[in-house]
């Protein structure tokens, strides 16, 4: 992690930073290693013969959401982000572009022809760690109570609960409202994370982006057990 080494070197990060960034990363790499392993011969997730262009600007926001991801624990950030606003921009621009990059995977993915179930998740899954992330950080910064976290958490409960109800874990129909919702969620913590943003006010644009979180889904929730009281009647 030469990224990370250079920032141990040019701020006051620990060279832990660089241990869990690695440790990070390789579990992720392994992750996905094991999710193509899994599928290969089956052509249902990824029938693909090549990795993908799509796959690899995911990887590569795998690669910076990890990055941001061990500084959980770290002296950067801290709070007061005022007391080292640099540090707490350099956060924002670096959680910015892995937002950024995640308008690009979907786009490379049909312009290639390569799109498959396999990509889909490894996405999503990816978006899911980084609200994780930038909720734990935002919580370490002072800028919203420990309650936060359950925005980053609400997707490992669901898929959580989906081994003890399986029709949770039943088929959604693409919806925009869904990515719409993933999108503010994800600008709104990166905005909390900005230095001249004042707690009470972080807290409030947490609290409302929670909000809609939880409302979308409560929507997915109520059509999957709609399809289950269909299913049960036939």
């Amino acid at each position: 992690m030469v990224v990370s080494m250079v920032l141990v070197g040019q701020s006051t990060l620990n060279l832990t930073h660089t241990v869990k960034a690695m440790v990070y990363l390789g579990l992720g790499a392994w992750l996905v290693w094991r999710a193509l392993a899994t599928t290969a011969g089956e052509g249902v997730s990824h029938p693909h013969a090549r990795f993908g262009p799509a796959n690899r600007v995911t990887l590569i926001r795998l690669a910076v959401v990890v990055l941001i991801a061990a500084m959980i624990g770290e002296n950067i950030p801290s709070a007061p982000l005022v007391s080292a606003p640099g540090a707490a921009w350099a956060i924002v621009i670096v959680a910015t572009l892995a937002a950024l990059l995640d308008a690009v995977d979907g786009h490379l993915a049909r312009r290639s022809g390569l799109a498959s179930a396999f990509g889909a998740r490894f996405d999503m899954e990816t978006d899911a760690f980084f609200v994780l992330v930038l909720c734990a950080l935002v919580v370490q910064s002072d800028q919203a109570g420990p309650w936060i976290l359950a925005s980053g958490l609400m997707r490992y409960a669901f898929v959580g609960a989906a081994r003890l109800w399986p029709w949770l874990a039943g088929p959604l129909l693409p919806s925009k409202r869904r990515q719409a919702v993933c999108v503010v969620q994800i600008t709104t913590l990166i905005v909390c994370l900005g230095p001249i943003i004042p707690p009470a006010m972080a807290a409030s644009l947490a609290a409302l982006s929670l909000a809609m979180l939880t409302v979308s889904f409560a929507i997915d929730v109520r059509a999957l057990a709609s399809h289950r009281s269909t299913h049960q009647e036939i």
